[in-house]
């Protein structure tokens, strides 16, 4: 541990000598008693291989604590409310500010949160058009999409001089929300065509809804309800008899002698099936419901998601709907060119947050843009927006990968606000791959030497200088340069796409080369993925990875996600006669007083919840008699304890040889996941780890075209060679691989690139080049060019 140094000088006051935060004996995952100096209004940088610990001793100890620590200042009654959190495994935690936490998760996939509602822009915009709207339709509710207009009358009784009396009133609140789609900008039909055969009768097996066979409960409610003829089929039915079988209110009747709820097919489906998020659904009643339901842009509101009256108010010719749907540069230009002194505070700090957006980089964007749609680092770079004109200092800014998804031009940009907000007396902690921003840093502290159990250890701390010099990973790694390749392949073929519109694309007309590596390239917000996943549908022939969140809770791991787990139980039971459901943790074989999960968790009301080891399975999460089972000399919980490489050999030969799980544990080593143990958590998987398991699990599909959307996010400058050689591998083995990417080194590895541009948002959209990595550093004539060819020294 780095000696304390007394910094109180003569005539240097106490409470100047208070600006290290000291982390001693940290032990949160995989930390081998970490203990460290940190110091405070510096930016420092942590770094170190994917896995290695940076997180953990980041978010997971320091910001965690302090989170802890100020959610114990609020009252009993407000801590109910509030997520508990439990005290992080450290001896000391010394020095700790209030820390503000900006990571990569996504907004809410909610339909009715946009960028202007997560940003406070839109209710700065709803005051702004109810004093000046004309002409005068309301207060600010009368402009949100999220307020229904609501009237009704009755009698109210009133105390009034020791008398009851009795009054009518009315009343009435003049909403936004547009009725028809009420507020969500689409509406959506189901085809009826993918419901029912309409040439059949109920009796025959009309329905073709997943869940509703013959025979069965859901099946009878309309087959024995008696309200038309089961065995006439369904395109004979009368008016009347259609509007029962598929849009019939609810009604109590007694079907096959049982009092059953009777509603029409059409409700009884949105309920059940349509009300849930996409994701979370099964496959096959996703493939249904992407089948059968048809998201057409509401015809009455024209998307815009308000009423007629809220689109009618208008400032200098300009609605609020219109104000919405403008790029953000242009919406701050118009908000500067009202002068309006009545409502002067409210322009200036709306101006100021519309300047946000453009100074970050995200002027692009639009405040009616869904917040679901961004990616990980416009959500993380949307988040800093309240936090660039804030008048707080000394606080702990902690940043999880400011830079992805940015390009190189962007990362300067970036640069500089970290920088400010260091310059402001701010504790700036940031973990960080990328050599542009770890060569700002005042201090950084390198974690290692590798990953998972290998890691967990400080390796470096101290200048960049510093760390170029040392022998570490990230030092050695630090000014590696990925060559421009001598001779690319041959494209096999082409993949056309013509006139593709989608967002800011400008009719843009492309051949994408097959056989080949290819990266598509440009600024943020230049139409990248507008262009690939507006114009290549995942689907036939093509395996589509973004970097969407893997759903799954702290029982989830690589093993149940990739279906490692169901080859290994199998072996388990065929080797010794038994079921395979006892080899689950979430079935048969779990440990009775935990429930499978290895840990019981004791609620202690408003203070931090406590979760300690089961006693019984001593958090190995299977029955005592489940573990006398051996396979190849292991038990279950011991081989869900191994990392990916060590089972790699186990299920590779000898007695608990498994070619199934053998093959799926190959793909895991493939992206560079050989360190993750097979019964890891999904919950604690970084951002990039989550990609590449989601990429080892499609590398077995069909397809032959691969879309790949910055699969380098959170991969270390080391890691970066061996997935190049991933990336070849496929290519090489005949498929077509199509990287989103900003990273230099893969754009210098590319066979072919296509760069968009020349800006972002309506400055971008077109194609600004399109050959290989050499033409384009020869070319220099893109910002890209220019980045790529001082990259490769060009």
């Amino acid at each position: 541990m780095a000696t304390r140094k007394n910094t109180q000088q003569p005539g240097r006051h106490a409470a100047d000598s208070h600006d290290l935060i000291r982390v001693h004996g940290a032990r949160v995952n995989n930390l081998k008693d970490v203990s460290i100096e940190i110091p405070k209004r510096r930016l420092t940088v942590f770094t170190g291989v994917s896995g290695s610990g940076k997180s953990s001793l980041v978010f997971d100890t320091i910001a965690a604590e302090s989170q802890r620590l100020i959610n114990e200042t609020y009252s009993a009654f407000v801590q109910g409310f509030m997520p508990t959190l439990a005290r992080p495994e450290v001896d000391v935690l010394d020095g700790l500010t209030t820390a503000i936490i900006v990571d990569q998760q996504r907004m809410g996939g909610d339909p009715r949160s946009t960028v202007g509602t997560a940003t406070d822009a839109n209710a700065m915009l709803r005051i702004l058009f109810s004093r000046l709207g004309k002409p005068y339709i309301g207060s600010p509710k009368a402009f949100s999409f999220n307020v229904a207009s609501i009237s009704g009358a009755g009698a109210v009784t009133v105390e009034r001089g020791g008398q009851t009396v009795k009054e009518r009133r009315s009343f009435s609140i003049t909403g936004g929300m547009c009725p028809r789609c009420e507020g969500r900008g689409s509406v959506t039909d189901l085809d009826l065509t993918q419901i029912y055969d309409d040439s059949k009768s109920l009796n025959d097996g009309a329905l073709t809804v997943p869940g509703y066979k013959p025979g069965g409960w859901s099946y009878r409610l309309y087959s024995e309800s008696g309200l038309y003829d089961a065995d006439k089929p369904i395109r004979k039915y009368t008016k009347r008899e259609l509007h029962d079988f598929l849009h019939r209110e609810p009604v109590r009747m007694k079907i096959a002698g049982i009092n059953m709820t009777y509603e029409g097919l059409i409700p009884r489906i949105q309920k059940s099936m349509l009300a849930k998020d996409r994701e979370s659904m099964q496959p096959h009643i996703r493939e249904f419901v992407d089948r059968a339901v048809t998201f057409t842009t509401c015809p009455d509101c024209a998307g815009t998601r308000l009423t007629e009256a809220a689109r009618s108010s208008k400032i200098k010719k300009v609605s609020i709907a219109d104000a919405c749907a403008m790029q953000i540069s242009d919406l701050a230009a118009w908000v500067d060119s009202l002068d309006e002194p009545s409502v002067a505070p409210l322009l200036t700090t709306l101006h100021h947050t519309l300047e946000s957006f453009v100074e970050i980089g995200l002027g692009y964007l639009s405040l009616d843009r869904p917040a679901g749609t961004l990616s990980g680092g416009e959500a993380q770079r949307v988040k800093m927006i309240r936090h660039l004109g804030s008048s707080l200092t000394d606080t702990t800014y902690v940043f999880d990968e400011p830079t992805t998804g940015l390009h190189p031009h962007d990362i300067q940009r970036m640069n500089g606000l970290l920088q400010r907000l260091r310059d402001k007396g701010n504790t700036v902690l940031v973990v960080e791959h990328k050599p542009e921003t770890i060569a700002i840093a005042d201090h950084v502290v390198d974690l290692g030497p590798g990953a998972g159990t290998a890691g967990g250890t400080v390796c470096f701390e101290g200048t960049v200088e510093g760390l170029r010099k040392g022998g570490t990973i990230t030092g050695r790694h630090f000014d590696d340069r990925a060559a421009l390749k001598k001779t690319v392949r041959e494209a096999t073929g082409r993949l056309e796409i013509r006139g593709a519109s989608t967002h800011n694309l400008r009719d843009v007309d492309v051949d994408i080369p097959l056989g080949v590596l290819t990266v598509i390239t440009g600024v943020a917000g230049s139409g990248k993925s507008s262009l690939i996943h507006g114009s290549i549908p995942a689907g036939e022939g093509v395996v589509s990875i973004d970097q969407g969140a893997i759903r799954g809770s702290r029982r989830s791991n690589p093993a149940t996600y990739t279906g490692l787990l169901d080859p290994i139980r199998k072996a388990f039971a065929k080797a010794h006669g038994v079921k395979p459901a006892l080899f689950s943790a979430n079935s048969e074989g779990a440990c009775p007083t935990c429930n499978g999960a290895g840990v019981v968790y004791t609620d202690l009301a408003m203070m931090a919840g406590v979760a300690t080891t089961c006693e019984d399975c001593e958090g190995k999460r299977f029955q005592a008699s489940v573990l006398d089972y051996h396979l190849g000399g292991r038990d279950i919980s011991e081989v869900l304890a191994m990392p990916v490489t060590e089972a790699l050999e186990f299920f590779g030969s000898g007695e608990a040889a498994t070619p199934a799980a053998h093959r799926i544990l190959d793909r895991l080593s493939d992206v560079g996941l050989g360190y993750v143990s097979l019964g890891q958590p999904l919950t604690t998987l970084s951002g990039g780890e989550r990609q590449r398991l989601k990429l080892a699990t499609h590398m077995s599909d069909k397809g032959g075209v691969y879309v790949l959307d910055e699969p380098t996010t959170g991969l270390h400058l080391a890691d970066v060679e061996q997935l190049l050689g991933l990336l070849d591998r496929l290519v090489d083995s005949g498929k077509s691989v199509i990287v989103i990417e900003h990273h230099q080194a893969v754009m210098a590895h590319a066979d072919w690139i296509v760069d968009l541009g020349p800006g972002a948002g309506h400055d971008g959209g077109r194609i600004v080049f399109e050959g290989t990595p050499a033409d384009l550093v020869a070319d220099r004539s893109t910002l890209t060019g220019e980045h790529l060819a001082a990259y490769v020294g060009g």
